[in-house]
């Protein structure tokens, strides 16, 4: 009896893994499926492989300077990533390893300023953006992004598993902060960079909101607000609508499986 329960319960578990993995995967198998059928057959709600694959790649770089928009969004996204990383990393090991008084209060003021609704800086950011000249640049999209308190709580929890025997020693020797955070906190913690890397360009490649409002000309749009305009216009063409959204999937699924391994150890706080 205790068999027949144990692979029932085998048998329901395997079940559910199967329908969320389904589940995840059918809306980009829809999607491969959409790029090879014509806007009609999508409208229709065909499921199958069409003949329109060619033509919907046409449609799509006709409307849109495809290697100019890939390089618009790797450009704010490697950006944004290596300055995110490099401010949220510092913030992160200077709140766990140095001590104050002051310290845990303005840690405390940094975590409530995940709690701000993004709609509600939108005006104050856009405003700033206007005086320093940056509106209708790349630089607008990337300097607010940078100081992520979430990225920076992220790198304070990692350091904790740190160990504080390793800065010790490298005083001792005569290493300076600055030499102990670049030659053994950065090594040690490539799990935590890996996994924030993956994090922090999937959000930048794919951020919306915020490009559509300071970006307002073709020269500097990006693949996300391309994939709007086409999908927003009067006669919508779903087929290069699903060709641009696989182009701008691509480069964080390629990401993503090239760090795995690496993501998965930097989120259970594993430290080489």
């Amino acid at each position: 009896m205790d068999l027949y329960f144990q692979r029932l319960r085998g048998g329901l578990v395997y079940l559910f893994l199967i329908t969320a993995a389904f589940l995840s995967i059918f809306p980009f198998l829809w999607m491969v499926l959409g790029a090879t059928n014509t806007s009609a057959d999508i409208s229709r709600g065909k499921f199958g492989l069409g003949g329109a694959l060619f033509d919907n790649i046409v449609s799509f770089l006709a409307f849109a300077d495809v290697p100019l928009i890939l390089w618009n969004s790797l450009k704010i996204a490697l950006l944004t990533t290596l300055f995110t990383l490099a401010v949220a990393s510092i913030a992160g090991y200077g709140f766990e390893i140095f001590r104050s008084r002051l310290r845990d209060r303005l840690y405390r003021v940094l975590l409530l300023t995940l709690m701000i609704p993004f709609a509600a800086l939108m005006i104050p950011l856009f405003i700033m953006m206007g005086k320093l000249h940056l509106i209708n640049t790349h630089w607008a999209v990337i300097l607010p992004s940078i100081g992520s308190a979430f990225i920076i709580f992220y790198f304070r929890q990692s350091t904790k598993a740190f160990p504080l025997e390793l800065r010790d020693a490298a005083r001792v020797d005569g290493l300076k902060e600055w030499q102990i955070f670049l030659l053994i906190y950065v090594p040690v913690m490539r799990s935590t960079y890996a996994a924030a890397f993956v994090i922090v360009f999937m959000t930048a490649w794919n951020n919306y909101l915020w490009p559509l409002i300071v970006l307002q000309s073709n020269d500097t749009k990006t693949i996300t607000l391309v994939v709007s305009s086409i999908a927003s216009a009067y006669y919508p063409d779903y087929g290069a609508v699903m060709v641009s959204a696989i182009l701008a999937t691509l480069p964080t699924l390629i990401v993503f499986f090239l760090m795995q391994r690496q993501f998965v150890q930097g989120m259970l706080g594993s430290v080489k």
